[in-house]
């Protein structure tokens, strides 16, 4: 297989890793040809440290290099639609980490352009190809714990300004623990379920401003425009029922929590921001759960199969995994919650999401 020309736009903490997968056990699938950042040094960095051909320095010139195929766009949050843009409208495909954007809005714009030119565009996150959601989802479709009737979710923490360098960001307009951590635990729950036909939700803004504790901004106050603390109940098209925590606002130091129930026993899933197990089981003729071995690969930090699984995609011209109608699902479900508590009423979501298969028990995403 002729493998697919990657650029990457970003190029700041989260890009190692990326970097990290993508030439190394990616290497057989995408070729990152140049690295782009707005900070030059930055650029030049990963472009050293990684061996990369190519470095620019504007979204204009990686845009116009007509070598590279892919774009994997990882700006922040607010800047995922103007580069998903900027990339579709150059005539490449394009992967942008979690959120696909901030608004409904802006995630229309960008799935409509990529259906009018032809082109794939998706993003992350890509921990449900993991193998601990994977097991999970083939332990559900196997029918060990029956049809599936509800599903509990939580992440719960008192925010990010105790450790995070620069937290100003998670309490601005695109933050707050939904759009933060609310990609994982949705995507990971639709992979697992299916779609959901609505949402009913509550939020709060518990405390109006945070004082950051951490280096090298220690003592500065932030003021919070976003709710921090967010609870609702969702309906899924199955006909099971699911609860949604994410919170900012609580002491807690088991944040994360999947638990799906159905009419033969339940199963607690992995921490979703993760690639792994635990998995654990409780069939209804038993009294204890069980440790359940993870059976599918992708087990470690895996961060860019998303990206190898749409190359893939490209060349067997199939739809990747990590698909726009997914990651625009998620966007429009975040969105759902926050729209409820607003409103006071029940929010229906968009139709036309439907998952892709899960991967090969023996071939992985090949």
């Amino acid at each position: 297989m002729k493998k697919v020309n990657v650029g990457i736009v970003g190029c700041g903490n989260i890009s190692g890793i990326y970097l990290t997968n993508l030439t190394g056990c990616f290497s057989d699938i995408v070729n990152v040809v140049a690295v782009c950042d707005l900070i030059p040094d930055k650029a030049l960095e990963a472009q050293k440290k990684y061996g990369i051909p190519k470095a620019y320095f504007t979204d204009e010139e990686i845009m116009a290099d007509e070598e590279i195929e892919l774009i994997l766009n990882i700006t922040t949050p607010d800047q995922h639609c103007p580069v998903n843009l900027m990339a579709l409208a150059a005539g490449k495909h394009a992967y942008c980490e979690k959120p696909l954007a901030i608004c409904r809005a802006d995630g229309e714009k960008q799935v409509a352009l990529a259906k009018e030119k032809g082109l794939l565009l998706g993003g992350a996150p890509d921990t449900f190809m993991g193998g601990g959601i994977q097991t999970c989802r083939k332990l559900i479709e196997d029918g060990w714990i029956g049809d599936v009737v509800a599903v509990n979710a939580s992440m719960r923490c008192h925010g990010h300004e105790s450790w995070h360098p620069n937290p100003a960001f998670y309490y601005e307009t695109g933050g707050g623990p939904m759009f933060d951590m609310g990609p994982y635990y949705l995507t990971c729950l639709v992979n697992l379920i299916g779609a959901v036909k609505s949402v009913m939700a509550y939020t709060r803004v518990t405390f109006p401003t945070r004082l950051i504790t951490s280096e090298p901004l220690r003592g500065t106050v932030i003021d919070v425009e976003v709710p921090t603390h967010i609870a609702g109940l969702m309906k899924f098209e199955n006909g099971a029922v699911g609860t949604l925590t994410t919170s900012f606002d609580v002491y807690d130091d088991h944040q994360a929590c999947i638990e799906v129930f159905g009419s033969r026993g339940s199963l607690l899933v992995p921490d979703p921001n993760g690639f792994g197990g635990p998995i654990r089981l409780l069939r209804a003729d038993e009294h204890n759960y069980e440790d359940v071995p993870v059976v599918y690969g992708y087990q470690q930090n895996s961060r860019g199969v998303g990206v190898a699984d749409m190359a893939l995609a490209l060349r067997e011209g199939r739809r990747p995994r990590a698909n726009c109608d997914q990651t625009f699902h998620v966007l429009d479900l975040m969105c759902a919650f926050h729209d409820s508590s607003d409103a006071g009423k029940e929010i229906p979501l968009r139709e036309g999401f439907r998952r892709e298969p899960a991967l090969s028990l023996e071939r992985g995403i090949f």
